[in-house]
């Protein structure tokens, strides 16, 4: 039997993360499925809908087959890879997860939900953590059971070519929490940006406003799409233009995080562009719906305004 000091030391001993869990399997969550599986880890991915997990599996996989063909990683390495991801639509499932990444959508009422929910599934020694773009980690960690062992890890879209993650404490995030999820994000091959938190963190703090203020520059006429897009991607060397790039994350994700930072932080300079608005009213939400600021029916994009 141990002492209770022994107890202590064992309690107060770092996580060692061998298996992660993934709430989410969408484009986010399967795109840290594929870094984590490739990095050595088991990964169990859990979504809601079967058909999703599917479908991502399948992404998955012909991600890493064009990374096989590039050279970027060997086939074994891909089949080592996807016999390390497991799928299920339980989240009891999750229960022996050394941490658990809630990539759902960027919702707070919904991600409040599932972090309670899978607070009661997990070991007690378990790190949570959210991949959250926009929404205060401090709130979010009111809902588990753990809010010293919960913070921000915000991945940019595409995970597997996108080299940056945002590590995000909250107001209880303790010190050895952190040390583990900085340790974990820098085996998975990624550069870390550490953050307050503030709303949007520093990423779409900045991304988000340019290109609410690209959509403002459309509303008002001063140019039109194409145009738009150009000039920054000519003028500014950007690699995408801001309407484009705003396809690209989806709509709904760049209103969502528009009206974080209005609310959060009650400057007019924030207020989403009523066209954005109108365009996610209308359920043109970008690449996913296939029609936003261009329309991805054919096979060249054509802008629709």
């Amino acid at each position: 039997m141990m002492d209770g000091t022994q107890s202590e030391a064992a309690q107060d001993a770092p996580v060692v993360i061998r298996k992660i869990g993934i709430i989410g399997a969408g484009q986010m969550g399967h795109g840290i499925a594929h870094v984590a599986s490739l990095a050595g880890y088991d990964v169990m991915l859990s979504d809601i809908e079967q058909a999703q997990l599917d479908k991502a599996v399948e992404s998955i996989r012909g991600n890493m087959s064009r990374q096989a063909k590039r050279g970027a990683i060997s086939d074994d390495d891909m089949a080592a890879a996807m016999g390390r991801i497991g799928c299920t639509a339980h989240m009891a499932e999750l229960s022996d997860c050394d941490i658990v990444i809630e990539a759902a959508t960027e919702n707070e009422e919904v991600k409040r939900g599932i972090l309670q929910k899978v607070s009661e599934t997990l070991k007690a020694d378990a790190i949570i953590a959210t991949n959250t773009s926009s929404i205060s980690i401090t709130r979010l960690a009111a809902a588990t059971d753990r809010p010293e062992k919960f913070m921000g890890m915000h991945f940019m879209n595409p995970v597997p070519m996108m080299k940056l993650v945002e590590l995000i404490r909250g107001l209880a995030t303790d010190e050895p929490t952190y040390a583990v999820v900085k340790e974990l994000t820098y085996s998975l091959g990624k550069t870390i940006a550490q953050s307050e938190d503030f709303p949007a963190f520093i990423v779409n703090r900045i991304l988000l406003p340019m290109i609410n203020e690209a959509i403002y520059t459309l509303y008002e006429g001063v140019g039109t799409v194409e145009g738009i897009d150009t000039a920054m991607k000519l003028g500014a060397n950007h690699p995408m233009g801001p309407l484009e790039l705003a396809d690209f994350i989806g709509l709904d994700v760049c209103l969502s995080v528009m009206q974080v930072l209005y609310d959060g932080l009650a400057d007019s300079k924030y207020r989403p562009c009523p066209l954005l608005v109108k365009y996610v009213e209308a359920g043109w939400l970008g690449r996913k719906a296939n029609r936003g600021f261009y329309d991805y029916s054919g096979e060249t994009p054509v802008p629709t305004r």
